[in-house]
C-alpha cells in the first residue's frame, strides 16, 4: 500500500470511528490530524464519555464499526482495567475515549494543537 493509500485508509478509519462515537453519545467527539506534528499517527480522534460504562461501551463500538466496514482491527487496546481512558491503536489512526476528568487531565487537544 503506498503513502497516499495509507493516508486515503487512515482518513476512512478515522471517519467510521468519529461516526461511531457520536452515534452512541459520546460526546465532544474530534479528529486531530497529527500528521505533520508525529510519526506516530496521521489521526487522533478524541471522545468523552458520561461514565466508565459509556468510555467503554463507546471503545467496544469503535472496534466493531472499523472491523465490520472496513476489516480492520486495532493493533494494541489499551485501558479496559483503566477508570478515565481507553485507547484503540490502529497505527495511523489513534482513538482516545475518556472520561470527563481524564480528558481534561490529559488535554490532548491543546498538546497536539497546530
Amino acid at each position: 500500500m503506498n503513502e497516499n493509500e495509507q493516508r486515503a485508509l487512515a482518513e476512512q478509519i478515522a471517519q467510521v470511528a468519529f461516526k461511531a462515537l457520536d452515534d452512541k453519545k459520546g460526546m465532544d467527539v474530534k479528529i486531530l490530524d497529527v500528521a505533520e506534528q508525529t510519526a506516530l499517527a496521521d489521526f487522533f480522534v478524541i471522545a468523552t464519555g458520561t461514565s466508565n460504562t459509556h468510555v467503554h461501551a463507546l471503545a467496544d463500538e469503535v472496534e466493531f464499526k472499523v472491523k465490520e466496514q472496513l476489516n480492520v482491527e486495532p493493533l494494541h487496546v489499551e485501558g479496559y482495567r483503566g477508570n478515565i481512558w481507553e485507547l484503540l491503536d490502529y497505527g495511523s489512526v489513534v482513538v482516545h475515549v475518556f472520561t470527563k476528568e481524564g480528558r481534561e487531565y490529559y488535554n490532548l487537544e491543546r498538546l497536539w494543537k497546530n
